[in-house]
């Protein structure tokens, strides 16, 4: 959803010119749409508060909202640090700071102003069914606010005022400004860190560490996915300060089997804490704090082995397919529409006399087909438009860069 990881060349670190990373372009664009799937899905989680709740639920959710949670937003987060490293080395970092203001901050003041509401509306809507104020007025109240700096960077609050899905969008952006100012010394020690990781690839586990004590002594903030919204800080500063060195991709590549392994098992040693705590991701109980640590651990684990896995040969050769390069370029302006319209479904949906799969794949397939055709025909087609979504370039452009 930024500029696309090809990291520029530093001093020191046996770079060359090399074709874009398509591979994460793809996997970002899969993240995407898959939360389409996994938004459709808390519809029907016991556990979880969505805006629009069926009836009936199933345990089910909770155990694959579970896998995707621990590794998805903090890959769009590293990622986004991959792509901050090529588009700072491009356009310095006041340049950088000034374009994602732009790329990030329109779309989030204009789907702020005219869809993030819709969830909160119709979250009244399907608690009461005597609740009939109209969107307009309601749409008065959603943006009676104050300032409230102690939440940065979710610096305003209100009764029925939140930022809804975009949370990922004003942390990216806090991030990138935040970044601009220290991008130098950061990158000067790039080369450093690659001449540790070539010695010992095992280095590449490091950043668990500050990852599971965020989480474990902060707490798990629900509303960002799962995560403390500063671990995906730390995902962010790393995916910058390690992209622009073959020697760490070569790394990560080497150890991306045994580290997937590792994930797996601290994945499962965390869910008997889930599992039985009272509130796992806010509670001091020794079991939580574990449970939140070990947490942390595996989704680091899981982000690296994923990286690793996807570097491969064959994936740098072979381009993606029509289908994947349109969602690539479109990942941003998705991810900007998709949610209010699967609540919008699933409003229409969850008072019906269906079984869940039959409602699920209701309102997963109208969802898609509508964000699709939204963006098709209302955002990727005219300059305003694209420029109002965090596209550049023309209508004809192959590219977001």
């Amino acid at each position: 959803m930024t500029d696309p990881p090809e990291p520029a060349t530093t001093a020191g670190a046996r770079t060359s010119a090399r074709p874009r990373r398509t591979e994460l372009d793809v996997l970002r664009a899969l993240v995407v749409v898959g939360l389409v799937f996994f938004h459709a899905a808390l519809v029907f989680s016991p556990d979880d508060d969505f805006y629009v709740k069926n009836r009936d639920t199933t345990e089910v959710v909770t155990v694959v909202a579970g896998l995707g949670v621990v590794w998805a937003m903090p890959m769009l987060f590293l990622v986004a640090g991959l792509g901050a490293h090529h588009s700072i080395g491009r356009r310095g970092p006041g340049g950088f700071a000034r374009e994602r203001l732009l790329r990030l901050g329109v779309p989030l003041v204009l789907a702020t102003l005219t869809i993030v509401p819709v969830p909160q509306w119709l979250r009244l809507r399907a608690a009461d069914p005597g609740y009939d104020e109209p969107y307009g007025r309601f749409w008065l109240h959603f943006f009676d606010v104050r300032p409230d700096l102690g939440d940065f960077p979710f610096v305003l609050r209100g009764e029925h005022f939140e930022t809804g899905h975009l949370w990922f969008v004003v942390l990216l952006l806090a991030f990138c400004l935040l970044l601009a100012p220290v991008a130098g010394p950061l990158a000067s020690g790039a080369p450093r860190i690659g001449d540790a990781v070539a010695r010992r690839p095992g280095l590449l586990l490091l950043p668990a560490l500050p990852l599971a004590a965020i989480d474990s002594l902060l707490g798990m903030e629900e509303s960002y996915a799962g995560w403390n919204r500063w671990a995906y800080l730390v995902f962010f500063v790393h995916g910058y300060a390690l992209s622009g060195d073959d020697r760490i991709r070569a790394a990560t590549r080497r150890v991306a089997v045994p580290v997937g392994l590792l994930g797996l098992a601290l994945f499962a040693a965390s869910a008997p804490g889930f599992m039985s705590a009272d509130d796992p991701f806010t509670d001091r109980t020794p079991l939580a704090l574990v449970t939140r640590a070990l947490f942390g651990a595996a989704g680091w684990a899981w982000v690296v082995a994923i990286l690793g896995l996807l570097d491969r040969p064959a994936a740098r050769r072979r381009p993606p397919g029509p289908v994947l390069g349109y969602l690539a370029v479109a990942a941003l302006p998705l991810y900007v529409l998709h949610q209010p319209v699967v609540v919008a479904f699933a409003y229409g949906m969850v008072g019906r006399p269906a079984p869940i799969v039959v409602k699920y794949a209701a309102i997963v397939a109208a969802s898609l087909t509508v964000i699709l055709l939204v963006y098709e025909y209302g955002v990727r087609r005219t300059r305003v438009t694209r420029f109002l979504f965090g596209m550049r370039g023309t209508p004809s452009s192959a590219s977001v860069r």
